[in-house]
């Protein structure tokens, strides 16, 4: 029942497994500061190692933190769970009352009840670790709601609850909650994965029910189909009860301008005024997005989406009976409109009790019944998905019949229309595309592809080569963008580019292209070095005169905007190989915020009281609840994009909070602004993000904020909602106006944000 990460920017789990070798590569993970935490068993002792990363160097670091049994302290679990959605998915009281009804209707006698989450094989457990998805028995929600229906029951045998819990912290969260409610001796918990169970010493017989909630927003990348093949053959009984009961994949065909952009780069630059290629003709798959759906909250562009067929349905999968791995089907549907598709828009509904009556749907708020029963409120844990059709989409007419071929492996699904002309996967002179393919973020693409953006830094890169030629310019990013850029504008210039994410994928991009735009690889190195350790040997016995960034990370997308610093840490890394008078690019960082209304999000994270007859106040301060913290104790900043945090709004202007000045080395730094409330309203927190100034004349600033549809912003909530504005607050108090402060600690890369209302 626990949920997929909220910020999906500060937790990573990892098993560890004391007779399975395990090398670490933190290269292949995304450079978030996250915690990981996995316990190994002993007589009397647990063992956590805790991984560390630190996103201002890149740097990862195993740590073992030798506990009691009983003793983990509560300072282990705050960072862990508070940055995690499990409060997002307790407070969906859809979802929670469709899961009451439906165990209240299929629990009818005292039997053996299963609460498991999903397979955690080692291989399954590096893929959630590695896509920061992860389902467990959580706080033991399902396995109360089962042990209670039986209670009710009438029957002469004795009913058992076993929930399956893994992840140790959230293992000892659970027992607080049962045993607040009661139930400690009604539940019995296991701390095993679900492969481990082993017979009469964890479970006496194979059990007669099943609940579980391992979804996503896919439903399949929790490891749905290999936690019900294993529970079907090792765990339960033949037909046994399951809650749910089954889940339909629905999809339908849509245009979406936004849509088309996040992943077809070579037909968006072609409208640039740059000349620069990242995409050149003939290497179309050169640099893409992953095959694969893309979560995302597509009410935000309801009025921006042309439906072009209404909704159908793709594959069922039964929770009773053991899934297929893999499956396929031709699906013939009609047109309803003529234009072009974009995309696929699909969603799922679960169906919770075996007659029918209980449903739940993730599917947007355009659809109608019978495409949508037990739609519920907005929320984060679950979305809808995109797969994206390739290059600028089909073009269909109304009424004319599209054939899509389906097909689903173990924990994902695909589509593709029958009128695409398959993409060619070899470039021209031969070359392999697997061998230069860059994989990037469907943001990042649009990035990439948008020209405004572009515009932007041709003209900073431009101004900042007037009057001067530089010897050596250093991309200290992975903008593969600016190094072909200025290696274009400045042909004399040796580029030396870092990649320090995408590393030699980059370099044989760059080789790739580089003939297409008019350059010559012997201008442009990428350096594999440490930056801590580099010198002008390193540089070719050349200084730097130019470093530039973005600043952009490969796998730092769902980094707070803060954790982009990054780029001051590694100037200052680089001090000694830069030139007397080097140009820093951008200049600096402007600390930009805007308090807000976000009541959505805001009753996502509230604090938790009663859910479905239980108690669940004793979790708030584990998960860092708003309104039920500790005084003094304040919740984390989490990652978002705010447009599409369902209802959303400005209370007061734009306003500055601090500054960074990228041309001194970084240091600590604070700020401190009062701004007035310019709308009333309900302000529910504040939206930080980062502008950057590529210039020293402040004339060019990439902005980074709410209105910016590619880049997250950071989210400070407060404890509680404010009435702001004219209006007044309910107890007749009227704010007007409101502080904020800041710091920003260099060593740890974080950013401490107090507030006061006036």
């Amino acid at each position: 029942m626990a949920t997929s990460l909220v910020p999906r920017s500060l937790f990573r789990i990892l098993y560890l497994f004391p007779t399975s070798p395990f090398t670490f590569n933190a290269q292949s993970f995304n450079p978030l500061k996250f915690s990981a935490t996995r316990a190994m068993s002993s007589a009397s002792t647990q063992r956590l190692f805790q991984l560390k990363f630190d996103p201002l160097t890149g740097n990862s670091e195993w740590v073992v933190i030798e506990e009691e049994v009983d003793g983990v302290s509560e300072n282990t679990q705050k960072p862990i769970l508070a940055t995690t959605s499990y409060l997002d998915m307790l407070n969906d009281a859809t979802r929670n009352r469709a899961f009451r009804e439906a165990i209240d209707k299929t629990i009818l006698k005292p039997c053996r009840v299963l609460d498991i989450g999903y397979f955690s094989s080692p291989v399954f457990s590096l893929l959630a670790l590695k896509s920061m998805k992860r389902r467990c028995a959580g706080t033991g929600l399902l396995s109360m709601m089962a042990a209670r229906a039986m209670d009710s029951a009438v029957g002469d045998s004795k009913g058992m609850v076993t929930a399956c819990e893994s992840y140790l912290p959230m293992v000892k969260l659970m027992k607080k909650v049962l045993r607040l409610n009661g139930m400690e001796r009604k539940v019995k918990v296991i701390n095993k994965r679900s492969d481990e169970l082993q017979f009469d010493s964890d479970i006496i017989s194979r059990a007669d029910a099943l609940v579980s909630e391992i979804l996503d927003s896919e439903l399949l990348g929790e490891g749905l189909i290999p936690t019900l093949q294993h529970a079907h053959d090792k765990l339960l009984v033949e037909n046994p009860l399951t809650v749910p009961y089954k889940a339909t994949i629905y999809g339908q065909l849509v245009e979406s301008t936004y849509l088309w952009k996040l992943h077809d780069l070579y037909n968006n630059e072609a409208k640039a005024c740059d000349a620069i290629h990242l995409v050149p003709e003939g290497m179309d798959p050169i640099i893409c997005v992953k095959p694969q759906q893309y979560p995302l909250h597509c009410d935000a562009i309801a009025k921006e989406v042309k439906l072009l067929s209404e909704p159908f349905r793709v594959f069922e999968f039964d929770f009773w009976k053991r899934p297929e791995s893999r499956a396929e089907k031709e699906l013939h549907i009609k047109a309803t409109d003529g234009g072009r598709v974009h995309a696929v828009v699909s969603w799922w509904m679960l169906q919770l009790d075996r007659e029918g009556t209980v449903f739940y749907s993730t599917a947007p708020k355009w659809i109608s019944p019978p495409f949508n029963i037990g739609a519920g409120d907005w929320c984060d844990h679950w979305k809808q998905c995109v797969w994206f059709i390739p290059d600028n989409g089909v073009s269909i007419s109304k009424d004319e019949q599209v054939h899509i071929c389906a097909s689903h492996d173990e924990t994902t699904f695909s589509y593709h229309l029958k009128a695409q002309i398959p993409r060619g996967e070899v470039l021209q002179h031969g070359d392999n595309a697997e061998n230069f393919k860059l994989i990037l973020p469907p943001e990042r693409i649009a990035v990439y592809g948008d020209r405004e953006w572009r515009l932007a830094m041709l003209t900073a890169i431009t101004n900042a080569l007037q009057g001067r030629s530089p010897s050596a310019c250093m991309i200290a990013d992975d903008s593969v963008f600016l190094t072909l850029m200025v290696a274009c504008l400045s042909k004399q210039t040796l580029v030396l580019s870092l990649f320090p994410g995408i590393r030699d994928k980059g370099a044989k991009y760059l080789q790739a292209v580089s003939y297409a735009n008019g350059i010559s690889m012997d201008s442009i190195k990428v350096i594999e070095k440490r930056k801590s350790c580099l010198t002008v040997h390193d540089t070719f016995e050349k200084k730097v005169d130019l470093l530039i960034s973005e600043p952009f990370y490969y796998g730092n997308d769902n980094a707070l905007p803060w954790h982009n610093l990054r780029f001051w840490k590694e100037r200052t890394m680089l001090d000694s190989v830069l030139s007397d008078d080097a140009l820093i690019m951008p200049s600096k960082g402007i600390l930009r915020a805007c308090f807000m209304s976000l009541p959505d999000l805001w009753s996502s994270r509230r604090g938790l009281g009663t859910i479905e007859g239980f108690d669940h106040s004793v979790t708030n301060d584990t998960l860092g609840a708003c309104g039920e913290l500790p005084e003094g104790q304040e919740g984390p900043c989490l990652a978002f994009y705010i447009w599409q945090c369902g209802e959303y709004e400005e209370l007061s202007e734009i306003f500055t909070v601090m500054e960074f000045d990228f041309s001194k080395p970084i240091s600590p730094c604070s700020g401190k602004s009062q701004v007035k409330v310019s709308k009333a309203g309900i302000c529910h927190g504040i939206a930080l993000w980062i502008d950057w100034v590529m210039d020293s004349k402040n004339s060019i600033v990439i902005s980074t904020g709410p209105d910016k549809r590619y880049w997250k912003q950071g989210v400070k909530l407060l404890a509680n909602p404010v009435a702001v504005g004219a209006r007044g607050s309910a107890d007749g108090v009227e704010c007007c106006s409101a502080v904020i402060e800041a710091s920003f600690d260099p060593s740890t890369g974080e950013l401490d944000v107090q507030h006061s209302f006036l």
